[in-house]
């Protein structure tokens, strides 16, 4: 049987950490724990995010095979919630999927996360 593990954190690189952690505190409405040059975290006391200094690291081209990640996000009104992402420093890529309900952004360090809307249960 294989050792089950519990995810503890997940970690961005970054050129720079404290932006992108207060950048996703304000998303995710989180408490940035830790913040320094080279490192920052945010977090709720169960779910942690943090970004590691990276200058090296470069965007990749959206649409294209480069992108490693995403983050999908759910919110109760898509359209305010990419205004208040903008206004935070995010990015809209041209690109957006046809005939879906979500929306394509790209964070201030270039990396893309999906804005969906909440499920009804």
């Amino acid at each position: 049987m294989t050792t089950t593990a519990k995810l503890l954190a997940l970690t961005i690189d970054c050129a720079e950490p404290k932006r992108l952690a207060e950048f996703y505190a304000a998303v995710f409405g989180y408490e940035v724990q830790y913040s320094e040059e080279e490192y920052a975290g945010i977090g709720d006391g169960t779910t942690s995010i943090y970004f590691q200094k990276n200058t090296e690291r470069r965007p990749a081209a959206w649409p294209g095979p480069d992108k490693q990640f995403h983050l999908d996000v759910r919110v109760p009104d898509v359209d305010q919630a990419v205004e208040d992402y903008l206004k935070l420093g995010a990015s809209k890529p041209d690109f957006q999927p046809g005939g879906e309900n979500w929306t394509v952004l790209a964070d201030p360090a270039g990396h893309l996360f999906c804005v969906c809307p909440t499920r009804d249960e």
